[in-house]
């Protein structure tokens, strides 16, 4: 109630119109949290040069063919354990021959053969660029190669397990009671593993026979096998988080008004329960694409992984150990592309959870 004398002043929300003019005429629009998503990513340059590294790395092992019929001329399976190459006038041979020589004090010098060219740099025509193993082979054919192949394990195996997990984890949440039970035992079983162990003894067993069940047909030395076996022991990892976040969404308003309009169970679960889920589950995927490569790496490297004929970086880096001393460029170039590799990968996948975060603070910039 106004006193005598004074005013009452009416209090009154301004529109968004009268807002826009104080600010001088620029519009008022509200933005998405993928936008906001997008903005703080943008402005990660760390995370961004790192994701730039992946994708050249990507383009590098995958454009494998180009590099065999246009730089070295020799696939990653090409033996050439006799042959020579020419630099310089000179007839250089792959492998080094034995040979025996008289010293100065009367007797014989043997010197051992069998010890592959290094690397080349291109002197030789692009043939041999990062050397040759103990077969002959072109070491640059098999990084390259051997990179598709972990790549493609990887990648593929994430996404298997990705999607798994995301089933798993909406029908063990939504559902609840004995639904929730199995689904939560069976992450138990696999998580109570570890994860090395359990890739190892399910690799080294399929490796052998392969897997033949019903109408799956998949023979031994597939890559196939250690791509499903990464697949299968990573799935706990995002089913768990994932289950978790659903149970705290199942009951929240919008969910029980997609059910007051008569809305199903898939629908409730993929279009109201997934998209609220989905920044949690790129994060995911990114990280579990690094784990999931290095898992590749350490199978193969302990021959329970990729199988001969194909290379893989773990096959390049147990074939170089024995050699380590007189040509180490066998098992550090692999070494180096794996660690490049994983590092872009977890960089990127700290920028994107940042950036997906809603607590994190932005500054708007016009």
């Amino acid at each position: 109630m106004a006193t005598p004398g004074t005013t009452q002043e009416e209090f009154t929300l301004d529109t968004a119109a009268e807002l826009a003019a104080e600010e001088g005429g620029s519009k008022i629009e509200g933005k998405s949290p993928w936008v906001l998503a997008g903005r703080r990513l943008r402005r990660n340059y760390i995370a961004l040069a790192f994701l730039g590294v992946f994708i050249a790395v990507l383009l590098v092992c995958f454009l494998a063919p180009l590099y065999v019929s246009h730089v070295s001329h020799l696939g990653p399976d090409d033996a050439n354990a006799s042959g020579y190459i020419h630099e310089n006038g000179q007839r250089i041979p792959i492998l080094s021959k034995s040979h025996s020589s008289f010293g100065k004090d009367g007797q014989v010098h043997l010197t051992p053969g069998g010890i592959p060219i290094g690397p080349q740099w291109g002197a030789s025509g692009g043939a041999y660029f990062f050397g040759a193993d103990q077969l002959g082979r072109d070491v640059g054919a098999r990084l390259v190669y051997g990179g598709r192949n972990s790549l493609r394990i990887g990648l593929v195996s994430s996404v298997i397990t990705t999607i798994v997990s995301i089933i798993l984890a909406l029908l063990a949440a939504y559902f609840a009671g004995a639904t929730d039970w199995v689904i939560s035992r069976f992450f138990d079983i696999i998580w109570a593993f570890p994860v090395v162990l359990l890739a190892i003894a399910l690799g080294t067993a399929l490796s052998i026979d392969g897997f033949h069940h019903g109408p799956i047909n998949i023979p031994a030395g597939s890559l196939w096998i250690p791509t499903l076996v990464i697949a299968f022991v990573f799935i706990p990892y995002i089913g768990r988080p994932l289950r978790g976040q659903v149970l705290a969404l199942r009951n929240r308003e919008f969910v029980e008004a997609a059910t007051a309009q008569g809305a199903g169970s898939l629908r409730i679960m993929f279009t109201e329960l997934l998209p609220n889920i989905a920044s949690s589950v790129l994060v995911l995927f990114t990280l579990i694409v690094a784990n999931a490569i290095l898992t590749e790496v350490g199978l193969s490297y302990l021959g329970a992984g990729v199988q001969p004929p194909h290379p893989s970086w773990g096959t390049m880096i147990a074939d170089g150990q024995d050699v380590l001393a007189s040509d180490p460029w066998l098992s550090l170039l692999p070494g180096i592309a794996i660690t490049i590799t994983v590092i872009s990968l977890n960089v990127f996948g700290d920028g994107l959870r940042d950036a997906l975060d809603p607590r994190a603070k932005i500054r708007i910039e016009h």
